[in-house]
């Protein structure tokens, strides 16, 4: 089992700041990608590290969850308060307070885009981007929140993996997971058009579908992963970043990177340094709150003051980690406290039948 004092917080602090970063360029009106995808010729980006290392931490750790789990009510339950609570806040503020950005001769609460703006993206599969009339006018036009969607992916991520839960204390499921590592990663290289209708229509692209599962079933398959020896994982650590680096170097980071950033992640997450181990207990997870509100926050920031991109990206990632400040202690850590709830209530349901039997 993972220690509680580890660098995971810190690591996806720096992963939601990451997309930070990146989205300040085409949100600021730049034509031109974040100085990683310009050094990188377009093959890396702090965006791309950011969402893809938020995957393979979350198959780390959500898979670790499910081998924990008594029931699949208890696994679903748990996804749901660390997924929702938090959601449903940002949009019902964002659909309050967009009337402050609003240009549209229509009223505001006669929009139809107002109305379905809710149910759509608290679906997770059928998202809406836009209100009619909101940020249309920014250079980045009329998107509110372009980050959510990961959301539909991540949560496939989580069907994906309860379905082993049958099979989660069988000795093949290792087999099972590597089988479905390799595949993701054959599929997002070599077909990733398969199944391309079926996804569709949840509106999940395929091609970024297998990406995404490669990423998060690499991190699953690191559960298995036990080096006691602190040298030998060190030069595993090393070996991984040369590789990676190295690779970007002679362009075909696409064929390694599935495997040298879920070792570099997971490794480097695992341990626990001092004082950025500490980020969790002193912040919190903010992690999350980052993420979904930086987004309306920069389209804000420009259609107020019409920012340059080094100025939204400083301001945009103080207030960014405000608000998930915020949202983790006011909103996300509070739901969590319900996180055994239906144990509880399985618990009392079980008494109750022994007394009656």
């Amino acid at each position: 089992m993972v220690s509680r004092a580890n660098n995971f917080d810190f690591l996806r602090l720096i992963f939601a700041s990451s997309v930070v970063i990146t989205h300040s360029y085409p949100l600021s009106g730049m034509l031109e990608s974040d100085v990683l995808s310009r050094m990188t010729s377009g093959q890396v980006s702090f965006a791309y590290l950011g969402v893809k290392g938020f995957f393979i931490i979350s198959g780390f750790l959500i898979f670790k969850s499910l081998l924990r789990c008594d029931n699949l009510l208890d696994f679903y339950w748990k996804r749901v308060l660390r997924l929702f609570p938090a959601l449903i806040v940002i949009l019902l503020l964002t659909v309050l307070l967009a009337p402050m950005v609003y240009e549209s001769s229509i009223p505001y609460l006669k929009n139809k885009s107002v109305l379905t703006y809710i149910p759509h993206n608290i679906s997770l599969f059928f998202l809406q981007s836009k209100i009619d009339g909101v940020f249309e006018n920014n250079p980045y036009k009329g998107s509110i929140n372009g980050s959510l969607w990961t959301i539909c992916y991540e949560f496939s991520m989580y069907i994906m993996v309860s379905l082993l839960f049958f099979i989660r204390k069988k000795s093949f499921v290792k087999a099972v997971v590597f089988s479905l590592f390799i595949l993701s990663f054959a599929l997002s290289l070599f077909y990733p058009h398969f199944l391309y209708g079926i996804l569709v229509r949840l509106k999940l692209n395929s091609s970024i579908f297998y990406n995404l599962m490669c990423f998060f079933t690499g991190g699953m398959l690191l559960t298995y992963l036990n080096i006691r020896n602190e040298k030998l994982e060190n030069i595993l650590i090393i070996a991984a970043l040369i590789i990676f680096i190295g690779s970007i170097y002679l362009k075909i980071s696409i064929y390694t990177c599935n495997f040298t950033l879920p070792i570099l992640i997971i490794l480097i997450g695992k341990r626990s340094t001092n004082y950025i181990n500490k980020v969790g207990d002193v912040l919190g997870d903010i992690s999350y709150g980052i993420y979904i509100y930086s987004f309306p926050i920069q389209q804000t920031l420009m259609y107020f003051f019409k920012l340059d991109t080094i100025p939204l990206m400083i301001c945009s990632l103080i207030l960014s980690f405000f608000m998930g400040y915020l949202s983790w202690h006011l909103v996300e850590k509070k739901a969590l406290g319900y996180k055994n709830l239906m144990i509880q209530l399985q618990q009392k349901r079980n008494a109750l039948l022994i007394k009656k039997s």
